[in-house]
């Protein structure tokens, strides 16, 4: 057996800082306390007491006792009671974490600016209670200790975050818990205050766990980063086991193991890891195996064994009985034809279920695959019961929907519950991993049903819940386009949809929405209108308004030129650019008579005239050609005529 302790397991430097401050103070001859314990190790705790350091609870309690030395514990303080210690008369000495010292500064100078105080981590930790206490502003403090407090989190849009966390969090979560507090678009300050230590601490922990075949994770019941660690490691080695001290040690559960890893807290003494380390190492593999208990095995049982050889269409186990084990192809594996040589080598530790005590040439019959299929099945029941979404990758693209593999399990997808639209070609889910719950488990039957489609919706009502509470009308706002009708473009926005009419696309007129637009389209517009869930967009933007400058460029007098836009019996409208007509009356086109303006103009004809009336509140302008033509000499003409009948 090969086994690796991890390099940073055992005393952290603020553990270690606060421990060695209490056995200096024990050197003294006084009497010392420590508030609350000194830290999450009962081992550490129980030999203090046994040098007589007494741990108090609490003030009042402080209060009925000598005079001494009080040491506050590594996890720190709440402010408040920093200062009523102080005022007790008792010798303080402050073995607070460093970078705990830090979260209490940054907490208390945040807070007093006004900003909300967000702390990531267990509300029942004496850490994050300490912490608590150093929020002193008006905007107060809220604990998230997971994704549904994250979600449920409800505060002013305008409020001003700042996030912190305890030292000891798992640094993936908080990474994962700040990204949903982000979405909610408030104005957030990050500081990252899990220790360096304990990042470094569990990335060597996930690095070890990975590569071992059990992993041992040593720390107080108690303790915060013992236990992250543990589910750091479970995670990536099944085979992790918790203990406290050598005590707690079955060397039985890991006799089979070849490479074994012992990671351990930041309040474990290195005396612990050295015992574990010693009773791991000294017993040898014949030791344990004298020690064993003489086993039986009958039909039914799941045994557990190392791989002795491996051959093409079988595989041999030592099985720890006075028999081997044999898996055959078929029990192995539902693939035709597999040569078992390529998935199991010498070495492997392999659980199997018995079959036949004696297969009647002496050995054990087993199967591995029935197992699987068992496990499975269980899982794929608590996830049915649970509503756990699952995820898994899309093996056949069938005619009613999609075949999804989970661990070798067939989980079918209805066509009508893979999306929340209609999906015309099924074929683009082929070789995807996709999420889904199960709403139908019958093994019996081999009718096990997923949906796809409700986690979608869910999705979506939850992003369109967060739309709806962040916009307002008025607010600039980007989206997508997603379909185009000939009364307008609904527009994406991220969680709910937006119609851009017609009417609302350009100050001019629009005669057909898809000459503009296509689909997938990144478009930028306002919010118009809010009623219920149904949002108005618009892109007549202000500022772009034509009527802004309009008695500059068309007042009277002014001669313009224009197109034709289109005619009625009483005159034509005149497009002078997008988003301003003119109306030229039937009277004003010529001097000569004009029955009808279609009779002498055409839409889409240039033409030239002269401003004669603006009314910019009413957005009203007159145009006349006739004005810019000078009149005919009639008056003078019939006198000479007169002058001559006359004569």
């Amino acid at each position: 057996m090969k086994i690796t302790i991890a390099k940073s397991a055992g005393f952290c430097f603020g553990v270690k800082r606060a421990v060695d401050t209490v056995y200096k103070e024990i050197e003294a001859g006084k009497n010392v306390y420590t508030y609350g314990p000194i830290i999450h190790n009962n081992e550490v705790v129980s030999d203090l007491a046994d040098k007589g350091v007494l741990v108090v609870n609490s003030l009042e309690e402080l209060n009925t006792l000598p005079e001494g030395t009080i040491i506050i514990r590594s996890h720190g303080v709440s402010k408040n009671i920093l200062d009523e210690l102080s005022a007790l008369g008792h010798k303080i000495v402050d073995a607070t974490c460093p970078y705990v010292k830090k979260i209490h500064k940054a907490v208390m100078e945040n807070s007093s600016a006004g900003q909300h105080i967000i702390i990531i981590g267990n509300s029942k930790h004496p850490e994050v209670e300490g912490i608590v206490g150093w929020c002193v502003g008006p905007a107060g403090c809220s604990i998230i200790e997971s994704e549904e407090d994250a979600r449920k989190l409800d505060l002013p849009v305008n409020t001003r975050l700042c996030i912190v966390a305890q030292t000891t969090y798992n640094y993936k979560k908080f990474q994962e818990l700040v990204e949903i507090i982000e979405k909610k678009g408030y104005d957030i300050f990050v500081l990252n205050t899990i220790c360096k230590a304990t990042e470094e601490r569990q990335l060597e922990a996930y690095e070890l766990a990975r590569k071992s075949d059990a992993m041992i994770v040593i720390g107080g019941s108690d303790s915060s980063n013992t236990g992250k660690l543990y589910e750091i490691c479970k995670n990536e080695c099944e085979n992790t086991y918790y203990i406290q001290t050598v005590d707690d040690l079955d060397l039985m559960k890991i006799k089979s193991y070849h490479n074994v890893g012992i990671t351990a807290g930041a309040s474990t003494p290195n005396n612990i890891i050295k015992e574990v380390y010693t009773a791991m190492s000294e017993k040898s593999f014949e030791q344990l195996l004298e020690e064993e208990k003489v086993i039986e095995i009958n039909n039914g049982d799941v045994v557990e064994g190392t791989v002795l050889l491996v051959k093409e269409d079988e595989v041999i186990l030592d099985i720890g009985y006075k028999s081997e084990g044999v898996i055959t192809r078929n029990e192995f594996t539902n693939t035709p034809n597999a040569d078992l040589r390529t998935m199991v080598k010498v070495g492997d530790v392999i659980q199997a279920k018995v079959l036949k005590a004696n297969d009647g040439e002496g050995q054990v019959a087993l199967t591995y695959k029935r197992l699987a299929a068992e496990r499975i099945n269980k899982k794929l029941e608590e996830a049915f019961k649970n509503h756990e979404i699952l995820s898994g990758k899309v093996a056949a693209v069938l005619n009613g929907g999609l075949s999804v593999l989970i661990d070798e399990a067939k989980v079918f997808i209805p066509a009508s519950l893979v999306s929340d639209t209609y999906e015309r070609d099924l074929g683009k889910y082929q070789g995807e991993t996709i999420e889904f719950v199960i709403t139908e488990f019958n093994p019996k039957k081999r009718r096990i049903i997923g949906d796809r489609k409700q986690l979608i919706v869910a999705k979506k009502e939850a992003m369109k819940k967060e739309l709806m509470e962040k916009i307002q009308v008025g607010m600039t706002i980007e989206g997508t386009v997603k379909n185009i009708t000939d009364f307008g473009v609904f527009i994406d926005l991220g969680g709910a949809d937006g119609l851009l009419h017609i009417s609302e696309m350009s100050w001019g007129r629009v005669e057909n929405p898809k000459k503009l637009f296509k689909v997938g389209d990144k478009v930028k517009s306002f919010i118009k209108d809010i009623q219920g869930d149904k949002i108005a967009l618009s892109m007549k933007f202000e500022e772009t308004n034509p009527w802004n400058n309009a008695d500059a460029k068309y007042a009277v007098g002014n001669i313009v030129t224009g197109k034709v836009a289109r005619m009625t019996d009483f005159g034509a409208f005149i497009e002078l650019e997008p988003g301003i007509d003119a109306l030229l009356h039937v009277s004003q086109i010529s001097r000569e008579h004009v029955d009808k303006p279609a009779d002498v103009l055409k839409i889409g004809q240039e033409i030239t005239a002269k401003v004669v009336e603006l009314n910019k509140e009413e957005k009203k302008i007159s145009l006349s050609i006739k004005a810019m033509t000078a009149p005919e000499p009639v008056q003078e003409e019939k006198a000479e005529e007169t002058e001559a009948t006359n004569e």
